[in-house]
């Protein structure tokens, strides 16, 4: 008998030494769920913040102990290890978890040399296993009404178990079924299908299972109940391969011995062999020489059980590496799965999270039936709601979000997004994420997608990203995500060639099916190199040739740019003046903003755009797009960027200046200016309007730094500045704020020096104590202390107590850190005095975290901890994300030095943490090193090299960045 047995798929049920478990509250059960089934360390603010949103911290902490309590008395205390800080679940012998056994059957299943979504004999009986525990949905009617984040987590869980059931039962019914066990494979496959009575695949399983086991009756009634039921819940029709398989049965097509087809498998005498899926587009021929591409694509998606995984097409312009992606999508979707597709495009680069704006505002359009609303907390939504204003609108109710500036904010804000694409990919078969022309990407997006990927262990979905090979060098980070997914077993490259003459002969014979003209694949091969684009174009156009080809008396075009000529000649005037339009728009274009910009009338532009999709030159994607408007893109970017170096200079100003002034009258109905800035000023830019383009350049800039898009705020504010911004002193001043962050020390002293030079006396202060507190950082020590004498002499008769505090808390350190114990003792408690006499909490929280690391300097590691504890205190009450950093690594420090290593390796991977999202650099750097120190003290060498590594390499860019050897730079440990 085991000591304790928890049973959380179905009603939560506990049984210890055999008895009942009686908990007297929901919450109770809610912990003990969360402990058991994460496995993993949690802190009671954690616990508390999740179970207990709605309280202050000290009143969610006390019913957290008070929960513990009852949930020590229930299961008693050894299954609980409890700390100060942090509560785990202690899964000692004798304890029996559901879930557990239930994925590790399934696992189990994986060890038998096939895929997981194949199945051997072997399989069958821990697959059995595995479904007789599942006896209900993960928690089934167990909820927490004032625990949204609970309730989140409790929904993904359900849905992840949920569908490995359902992978589970259709395995076994697949199984049974090749070794003619009908009876238990109809069972099998009835469960299945009622997970989900909309799952096409589920129905065609079942007709093929009653099929071969003889019941044609029961087949075809089915068939008509998958009919009825799809005409009921969605008004649609089955698939063709459903009304296929239907036919099949009916005309008696289907024998007893026939191979039963389930998903893209075959049974044959009980083991499985993988089919070749043809792909859903009509146009066949562009996946001509794509046969094993188009394979590893099938592979990586079959494959797919528990976790994510990063699939890149990469190739050369015109390889064909959309197209292939695009056949992929065409081919899940007709699967039943869901996708969802944004594109970069040249020139967006500095967009903050444009593409990742366009796939969301895609997906809630397309989703507008579905119930992604109730899948998704409404705290998530509320962060979501940044990027996509208009959720607010389809969901008025959302709770307020603190400020961007907060602790961890950006790790919500990435969180969100994920959960946010994990509902509206909810559906029978796993999801698709995709991006193309990843190497137009901008840095927050790559930021955000590395994000995605790393976290996506527990979701089974598909990233799918395509790049230019020649635009992603070696060492560009998307290389580096790739690697490193790769190294976890969890990335796939497709690379794609070019077309081979026997390619390009089978393209040929495709479109050429009674007669081939002689020499056409050759000279077609030769004249294309091979580039899938140019020869589907090459043939585009040889097809239209009159009289019909005979032989090689005709004349191909010279080049590409005579080629697109060619395509070109027939547009009319308007259709023309469209094309331009669009071309400068610069991305796939709304019919309004392109009938508003051309200043074409609606039933002009209507009718031209239809001519203009006809010749092949635009497709409508208006599936993909606002269901509101009509959405178009050319046929190929090649093709807008020659209609764009067709257009005059003059009228491309015009056009662009059209465009900026439309985007601003949208961004005003949509209240989202700072998403539409960058765009904007583009486009203000291009038409030579450089005042203009400044000032949104300037928003631009303050809005990425806002969401911690740091490179992208520094180029933004620098074009603002080169396009004649007027306000010097607050450009350059921002500009040496990111360049401190970025460690790049000299660029920011230029920076804060200019912005002094071309200041008033007002922002002395600021700006020289902001270069001291660079030259500190330097481990300039003479300039850091004369700067700040600058910025005292400078406040002299102001009155503004709070910034002298600041100053003389930074003096202090300078003096510490260059050896005057005295003088850094007198300067820190000039800085509390200042601070408690006008009670300023800042100034209090950066005069206590001075004062701790005075202390711990001293060896009063006791006086340290209550200092470096007030001051933390403070900043959690300010939500000050930079002085909680300070606070918790030196308090770090101190308990390390007090042998408090668990507590202390915890408290800086903490501050770690929070300082990677906020982006300086140079202490994210001597906090890994810090960490690389208490785990080598720790004995832990494997985690410590981890970490100086990633210390070494931060500091090598920034000392490169400097110029010069300054050994200063490397010795950074407390501030």
């Amino acid at each position: 008998m085991q000591k304790l047995e928890m049973r959380f798929l179905g009603a939560p049920q506990v049984d210890r030494l055999g008895k009942l478990v009686e908990v007297d509250t929901r919450k109770a059960i809610a912990l003990l769920a969360y402990l058991a089934v994460t496995g993993e360390t949690h802190t009671r603010d954690a616990l508390a913040t999740l179970l207990w949103p709605d309280l202050d911290q000290s009143r969610s902490r006390a019913a957290l102990r008070r929960t513990l309590s009852t949930l020590k008395h229930a299961v008693g205390e050894a299954y609980l290890d409890i700390e100060r800080e942090f509560i785990r679940f202690s899964f000692r012998t004798g304890v029996w978890l559901d879930v557990t056994e239930f994925q590790n059957y399934l696992e189990e299943t994986y060890t038998h040399g096939h895929t997981h979504d194949e199945v051997c004999p072997l399989c069958l009986p821990p697959l059995n296993a595995a479904v007789v525990l599942y006896r209900d949905d993960f928690l089934a009617g167990f909820t927490l009404r004032d625990s949204a984040n609970f309730d989140d987590w409790q929904f993904f869980q359900s849905e992840n178990l949920r569908r490995r059931l359902a992978a589970a039962l259709e395995r076994l019914a697949h199984g049974y079924a090749a070794q003619h066990e009908f009876e238990r494979a109809i069972e099998h496959a009835q469960r299945w299908l009622a997970l989900d009575e909309l799952h096409e695949p589920a129905h065609r399983q079942l007709m093929q299972i009653y099929a071969l086991a003889g019941q044609r009756n029961a087949a075809l009634r089915q068939y008509r109940e998958c009919v009825r039921i799809l005409a009921e819940e969605l008004d649609v029709s089955p698939l063709e391969e459903t009304v296929q398989l239907y036919e099949a049965i009916r005309d008696n097509r289907i024998q007893g011995h026939i191979q039963p087809i389930i998903a893209n498998k075959t049974v044959d005498s009980g083991h499985l062999t993988t089919i070749f899926e043809e792909p859903a587009s009509k146009d066949r021929h562009i996946l001509v020489g794509r046969t094993n591409e188009w394979a590893t694509l099938l592979e990586v998606y079959d494959s797919l059980d528990s976790q994510g995984h990063l699939v890149v097409i990469e190739g050369e312009a015109g390889i064909g590496r959309t197209r292939l992606a695009e056949e992929f999508l065409a081919y899940v979707g007709a699967q039943g799965a869901v996708a969802i597709a944004a594109k970069c495009y040249e020139g967006e680069s500095d967009l903050s999270y444009g593409p990742v704006v366009e796939a969301l505002r895609v997906a809630v359009n397309q989703s507008a039936h579905s119930d992604w609303r109730a899948n998704v907390a409404p705290h998530w939504l509320a962060e979501v709601a940044r990027l996509l204003p208009e959720i607010v609108e389809l969901s008025p109710d959302l709770p307020q979000v603190s400020s961007l500036e907060g602790p961890g904010a950006q790790t919500r804000l990435y969180e969100a997004i994920a959960q946010f694409i994990l509902a509206l990919c909810v559906g029978p078969l796993p999801g698709v994420f995709f991006i193309d022309d990843l190497h137009w990407a901008d840095t927050a997006s790559l930021d955000l997608l590395t994000y995605l990927v790393r976290r996506s262990r527990r979701h089974p979905i598909l990233f799918l990203g395509t790049w230019r090979s020649g635009e992603v060098a070696v060492n560009h980070r998307l290389n580096q995500l790739l690697r490193d997914a790769q190294r976890a077993g969890k990335a796939t490259l497709i690379s794609l060639p070019r077309l081979g003459v026997s390619d390009v002969e089978d393209l040929v014979g495709s479109l050429y099916l009674e007669s081939v003209p002689e020499g056409l694949a050759e000279r077609l091969y030769q004249e294309s190199e091979g580039l899938p684009f140019f020869v589907v174009e090459y043939l585009s156009a040889l097809s239209k040739q009159e009289p019909p080809l005979d032989g090689l008396t005709w004349s191909l075009p010279g080049s590409v740019r005579d080629l697109l000529y060619s395509r070109l000649s027939e547009v009319s005037e308007t259709g023309w003046q469209l094309l331009t339009t669009a071309a400068v728009i610069g991305r796939s274009f709304g019919f309004e903003i392109l009938r508003a910009v051309s200043g074409r009338s609606e039933e002009e532009t209507i009718a031209s755009l239809e001519a203009l999709v006809d010749q092949g030159l635009v497709r409508d994607i208006r599936e993909q797009g606002d269901e509101n408007e009509l959405t178009y893109d050319f046929s190929h970017e090649k093709l807008r960027e020659f209609v764009y170096e067709e257009t005059s200079l003059a009228r491309r100003r015009l056009l662009h200046r059209r465009v900026a002034e439309n985007l601003i009258h949208r961004a005003r109905i949509t209240r989202d200016a700072g998403l539409q800035s960058v765009q904007i000023a583009h486009h203000y830019q291009l038409a030579g309007e450089d005042q203009s383009a400044a000032k949104y350049y300037e928003l631009a800039g303050e809005q990425a730094r806002n969401i911690y898009a740091n490179s992208d705020a520094l180029s933004h504010f620098r074009t603002a500045l080169a396009l004649g911004h007027p306000d010097l002193v607050a450009l350059h001043a921002a500009i040496g704020d990111i360049q401190t962050l970025l460690g790049e020390y000299d660029s920011a002293i230029r920076s804060y020096e200019t912005a002094a030079a071309v200041g008033d006396q007002s922002m002395l202060p600021s700006l020289e104590r902001k270069l001291g507190v660079v030259h500190h950082r330097l481990g300039e020590w003479k300039p850091a202390e004369s700067h700040f004498q600058s910025a005292l002499a400078a406040l002299e008769g102001s009155g503004d107590d709070r910034q002298r505090s600041m100053i003389y808390a930074d003096w202090s350190l300078t003096a510490h850190s260059s050896g005057q114990a005295a003088k850094s003792q007198e300067l820190g408690q000039k800085a509390l005095h200042l601070a408690e006499t006008i009670l300023d909490q800042r100034a209090l929280a950066q005069a206590h975290n001075l004062l701790g690391i005075l202390a711990r300097g001293q060896g009063d590691l006791e006086q340290a901890k209550q200092h470096l504890a007030k001051s933390l205190q403070l900043a959690e009450q300010l939500d000050d994300p930079w002085v909680r950093v300070a606070a918790l690594n030196n308090l770090a420090l101190v308990r390390g030095q007090d042998n408090e290593m668990d507590v202390a390796i915890r408290t800086v991977e903490t501050a770690l943490s929070l300082c990677a999202s906020l982006g300086d650099r140079h202490r994210e750097a001597a906090l890994h090193n810090n960490l690389a120190d208490l785990y080598h003290a720790t004995g832990q060498a494997e985690e410590s090299m981890l970490h100086l590594r990633k210390a070494v390499m931060i500091y090598a860019e920034i000392g490169e960045q400097a110029g010069s050897w300054q050994p200063e730079i490397w010795k950074l440990s407390e501030w």
